[in-house]
Parts: structure tokens; sequence; C-alpha cells
């Protein structure tokens, strides 16, 4: 069982733009952190970087953690290190809690809580928001399914990391508000780049724009931190068009799934794939402007 004390052994499972500073705001926390990232050295950089250790396997790594966090790219990423040879559930103690903050899908989210469940263990889908600035800030917003009991076991952990972490409902839940987190960021982009490439056909000043709108209906946060480097042409702020298109692809399999209708999703989708179609795959989601430019 979870232990009582206010420090807990942690182990980490992916060290990314994202994971590398979550698990390091768990490690400055003062909890016992345990890492495991599939390239070992950025594992190896991580434990300079941080008081803590890495493992060379997930089972390994996890094998005395309490509560066992993840954060890789996809669901084909989360199989691998939590159910593949030398996986997490290879060494995972009953009691313990899985946290994947990976942005995957609801289904496979149910299959883990079910696996967990049959194990005497604890499992919430929590993937997050904010980007890689909100990682390193400690200031990303979580989105939980789960049972209330082990969201509150795990909330005080993720706050190491977090501004506001909301249970959403049973498993699964997380997984589908984040679906709508990213349909709504899409559409709000498509909006901007369009309302800037409107804005330089008409000659006008995008600063003086972008500043008195920015005071109107018409803000955003997208706005407020993309606006400017989008009338520049700075597309590096770490949230891919890759990625993008992955928790798009996630959201419109749902939709079909649930009857739910996304014309707008599945236009801005094909707009991202015309962006990686330019070799903009790493382009950060506000490349959109390039299409309406070239």
């Amino acid at each position: 069982m979870v232990g009582s004390n206010n420090f807990r052994k942690v182990a980490f499972i992916g060290l990314g733009v994202m994971g590398y500073p979550m698990a390091g705001h768990l490690a400055k926390a003062g909890h016992t952190v345990t890492v495991y990232n599939r390239t070992q050295a950025r594992a190896e950089q991580w434990v300079r970087d941080y008081p803590g250790k890495h493992l060379p396997t997930p089972a390994q790594a996890i094998a005395d953690a309490e509560f066992v966090f993840v954060c890789v790219g996809n669901d084909a990423d989360v199989l691998s290190v939590v159910e593949g040879d030398e996986g997490v559930l290879a060494r995972l103690k009953p009691g313990s809690v899985l946290v994947d903050h990976t942005t995957a899908s609801a289904h496979l989210a149910r299959h883990l809580w079910t696996v967990c469940d049959n194990r005497a263990c604890h499992f919430l889908d929590a993937p997050v928001s904010g980007g890689q600035i909100g990682a390193e800030n400690g200031q990303l917003t979580i989105m939980v399914g789960g049972e209330s009991s082990d969201f509150l076991m795990a909330k005080a952990l993720m706050n190491c990391y977090a501004k506001a972490a909301t249970l959403m409902g049973s498993a699964g839940a997380g997984q589908l508000t984040k679906v709508v987190n990213q349909i709504c960021i899409a559409g709000i982009l498509q909006g901007l780049a369009e309302g800037l490439h409107f804005a330089e056909q008409a000659n006008l000043d995008i600063k003086d724009v972008v500043e008195t709108i920015s005071k109107g209906a018409a803000q955003s946060w997208q706005m407020d931190n993309r606006a400017q480097t989008m009338a520049e042409g700075i597309f590096d702020h770490g949230f891919a068009v890759d990625w993008m298109r992955k928790d798009l692809g996630i959201g419109l399999e749902a939709a079909r799934d649930l009857n739910a209708r996304l014309p707008l999703t599945a236009l801005v989708d094909q707009f991202y794939a015309q962006v990686q179609a330019r070799g903009g795959g790493r382009w950060d989601t506000s490349s959109l402007i390039k299409l309406l430019r070239d």
C-alpha cells in the first residue's frame, strides 16, 4: 500500500520535453525519483540535473515505486513500456498507482484500468495541457480519469508540476477531455491564422491589431502567446504538428464511435497534413498560417 509519509517513492517513465521537467519537479519537491528513458543518454543527463537515479528497464525503475508516472508518445509506446518485456506490469506492486500522462486513447485508458484493477493496483489516465513551457514552469493543466480515491492519492504529486488537476470522471474521461482541448485549440489556431493573414493582406499593423483585439472577445491564449511569432514566421515552440495530428486522429476516431460531428476539426487536420507534406512536421501548431501565405 501507499505509504503515509509526505515523501513518496516515485518512478517516471519517459523523459521527453514534457516528462523531463515533470520528473524534475517531483525530485525537487523531495520525492525519491527513479527514471527510465528509452534513450539512456537522456536519463543520464536527467540524473546530472536532478537528484535521483536511472535504471535500464521500466520494470527495474518501478520495482520499489508507490507511484509510477508514464509520459511517452502514443498508445503503442504506452503499451510497450507498460505491457512489454521488462515493462511496468512485470513488477508493479499491489496498491501502487499508475498514472499515464500520455495523450492516448480512452480505449487504452479503460484497458489499463481493468488490467491494474485485476492486479489490485490503481490507474489514472491523466493527459496534460500547457506545453513544454507549462511543464518547465510547473503550470500544467491535468485532466484525469479514474476513481476518486486514486485521484486523491496522486493529486499531491501531480501538483508538483500542475496549476490544476481535475477528476473528469471514470477511466477514459481524462483522455476524452483532452480531445475536447485539442479540438478547441485547432479551431482557434485556424481562426487566428486566417485573421492575421487577412490583416497582412490589408496592410494593417499586426502588433496594433493584436494589441487592440486581444482586449475584446477575440482574446485567447493562442493570441496572447502565438500571434506575434506567427506574424514573424517563428514556429519552434515545442508542440509539433506531428503530435497534433496524432491527437486529432485520436479525437476523430473517438468522434466516429460517439457519433459526434467534427467538421472543422477534420478540415484543420487536413491542413496540418499539408504542413507535414511541406516538411513542417516538427514545426509547432501555429504554423497553419504558412499555408495561407505560400
